[in-house]
């Protein structure tokens, strides 16, 4: 039975209550899940345990994904099960691991005879002499190819463990996803590749294809996605990736959720958004933000992440109105255990309309991870301008704003380097505020809460977590549940 309300779940477990919980409940959004979880982990001392979470689900976050493939068979494994009929439905969950998930080793069989001594040894030594000679072709191959590659992933995720993202693929499965895709049509091009619509299973995904020259791009975003925790309602869903090919070509791809109504640049074309509608937009792409930026300690802790490329293009617009960041290939994290940013060897750079003084002045101190963030937040003050031009408040409500980039009436389509220099940081511009603003509650203050996110001095500028509590104490007056 479905529900028109959100239902409350019990929740336990860091890694499905990062935030904490209200006396070990949640709600759920409209048509949202409670889910129960059992996995095994493994304990300081070496020993196998299971562990049991709970928590809630958005409603597209239940499906092929998650509730209905949820045992994957690898070294630990995990199973889920869902339900909604009733608020704390998953107390009355107990989902079991089978015995061959579980590590229950099969009973012994008794020895089938077996060929000669003489023959194993000649199977061997044919065996040993094809893996050599399969071993120099490889090897002669890597060195003609021109370039080099991305490092190996690291370590802390070999091929059978999960990937950490939150999806619970393990690698080897993403690329089995990867081999079963089937492109329907080319849905949008970049300066990093292009972005089709497939299908998996029957269900609609997003399939990012990066130019050879992006390779750098695709391993970056990768390894972002499969950082433990990462998994928000905000961040475009990951799925899987993989690259293939053969000496003389190479395809890399990233598999995600596909979300039909596109970018949040490509939306705001045609769509008005009404003050509910514009908070509930602007709190999720904040609430993303303040994820990235949050790190959580503990075993299964995530580190600090910041973007440093937000633009409305880089932001998809979900059917329930809400927003979910995209595109990690310029991401940098900080490595709390040694105090320093982790910068990914890229030759791309963000977008110059979007960049932040001190990165136009060549300012920004890149040992510093704060600088990082404060960057992203001028960035997030654009897009809140871009949002708030199409929205229809105030006595002439009917009379919004064309949609239009930042700066667009000061610098060229495609402005250089020296463009934004220059109005950015010599003539200190920023985007004009209409007067119009001023007429509703919720406009006004997004208004005054971009002029504080684009502040010419980074110290002085909100974080993520400032813009998403105060942008949650209009929840009353537009009557819109920000969740």
């Amino acid at each position: 039975m479905r529900l028109s309300r959100g239902i409350d779940c019990e929740c336990a477990g860091a890694s499905a209550c990062p935030d904490g919980s209200n006396n070990g409940t949640c709600t759920t959004q409209v048509n949202g899940y409670c889910f129960a979880t059992v996995e095994e982990v493994e304990t300081e001392a070496g020993l196998v345990e299971l562990e049991r979470t709970a928590g809630c689900l958005p409603p597209d976050e239940s499906g092929f994904m998650q509730c209905k493939s949820s045992q994957v068979p690898h070294r630990h494994p995990k199973v889920i099960e869902c339900c909604n009929e009733s608020d704390l439905c998953n107390r009355r969950l107990q989902p079991r691991l089978p015995p061959y998930l579980s590590g229950t080793e099969p009973p012994a069989l008794e020895p089938a005879p077996g060929p000669a001594p003489s023959l194993l040894v000649a199977a061997a030594l044919g065996v040993a002499l094809v893996a050599f000679l399969a071993a120099a072709l490889l090897l002669c191959r890597r060195r003609r190819r021109a370039g080099k590659r991305p490092p190996s992933p690291p370590a802390a995720l070999p091929a059978d463990l999960s990937s950490g993202s939150g999806s619970g693929l393990p690698l080897l499965v993403q690329r089995t996803v990867a081999k079963q895709i089937q492109m329907v049509e080319s849905i949008g091009k970049g300066r990093y590749g292009e972005v089709w619509l497939a299908r998996w299973r029957g269900e609609r995904v997003a399939v990012k294809v990066f130019f050879t020259t992006e390779e750098a791009s695709w391993f970056r975003e990768t390894e972002i996605y499969q950082t433990v925790l990462m998994r928000h309602e905000n961040i475009l869903g990951f799925i899987a990736a993989d690259i293939k090919g053969t000496g003389s070509w190479t395809q890399m791809l990233l598999i995600t959720d596909y979300h039909e109504r596109g970018s949040l640049h490509d939306y705001l074309q045609t769509a008005v958004l009404d003050p509910p509608a514009l908070l509930t937009m602007a709190y999720s792409v904040v609430s993303g933000l303040a994820h990235l930026h949050m790190d959580i300690f503990g075993t299964k802790g995530k580190p600090a992440i910041a973007h440093r490329d937000i633009k409305s293009k880089n932001i998809l617009v979900k059917r329930n109105g809400q927003c979910a960041i995209a595109d990690f290939g310029l991401a940098v994290r900080f490595v709390a255990e040694r105090d320093e940013v982790d910068i990914a060897p890229n030759t791309r750079v963000g977008t110059r309309r979007y960049m932040a003084p001190e990165v136009l002045a060549e300012t920004l101190q890149v040992t510093d991870f704060e600088a990082f963030k404060m960057a992203d937040m001028y960035s997030l003050g654009l897009v809140l301008w871009e949002m708030c031009r199409r929205c229809a408040a105030g006595d002439r409500a009917q009379q919004v704003e064309p949609y239009a980039l930042p700066y667009h009436d000061v610098v060229p389509p495609d402005p250089s380097f020296d463009d934004m220099h220059a109005v950015v940081v010599a003539r200190g511009m920023r985007p004009p505020i209409p007067s119009r603003w001023a007429k509703h509650p919720a406009v006004a203050a997004l208004a005054a809460l971009m002029a504080e996110c684009w502040h010419h001095n980074p110290p002085v500028r909100l974080t993520a977590l400032r813009v998403k509590k105060t942008l949650a104490k209009f929840h009353a007056d537009c009557d819109v549940k920000l969740v």
